[in-house]
């Protein structure tokens, strides 16, 4: 089973990653195409309006795509910000049990987003909403996107959750930090 949930937490982040790479290489074309337009101009000769179209619109949800999608890679490698001068402040049997509240908060809480976001994706499907931009995209996509990142991420809490109740770690304090981010020892 651990084999299987590291493999979805790491397909995940993978995605995540394609997804700013995405944005990347089109923001390059878009640069591109405007030297190259601006280059004809100055040389006199007619622009081929070389752009992206919508590109915003679709940078922004290749961004929000990368962002939930990372949700619960970044969890795993402890790399979400916590403010642990609480937990460092108490007896370790109290900050067990801040960790395990803060894991069963944090837990409801992505579900029920999870959850409603999925709920929202349906609408967007059943009533066939699309985007604004020069591209009509349909909402269905990112938002899909969004919810399978919030599931994940919920996921990734309910795993810690379970393994502090069975004794264990959570994920974040049994990484391996090897870089040095302040306050990290």
């Amino acid at each position: 089973m651990r084999t299987v949930l590291n493999a979805i937490y790491k397909t995940a982040t993978m995605l995540a990653a394609a997804c700013l790479v995405a944005i990347a290489t089109l923001v390059v074309a878009q640069v591109g195409g405007r030297l190259i337009d601006g280059g004809r101009r100055a040389l006199g000769l007619d622009p081929w309006g070389l752009l992206v179209p919508s590109l915003a619109e679709i940078a922004g949800f290749l961004l929000v795509g990368a962002s939930f999608l990372a949700l619960a890679g970044t969890l795993r490698r402890g790399d979400h910000i916590r403010v642990s001068i609480l937990l460092q402040a108490v007896p370790d049997k109290i900050a067990r049990f801040l960790d395990l509240w803060s894991l069963s908060i944090g837990f409801a809480l992505a579900a029920f987003f999870a959850w409603q976001a999925g709920l929202l994706t349906l609408d967007s499907h059943r009533y066939n909403e699309v985007s604004f931009g020069i591209i009509p995209i349909p909402l269905v996509y990112p938002q899909a996107v969004m919810t399978m990142g919030l599931g994940v991420f919920a996921l990734a809490l309910f795993d810690d959750l379970v393994s502090m109740l069975f004794g264990g770690p959570a994920s974040f304090e049994a990484a391996e930090r090897t870089d040095p981010i302040e306050g990290v020892e």
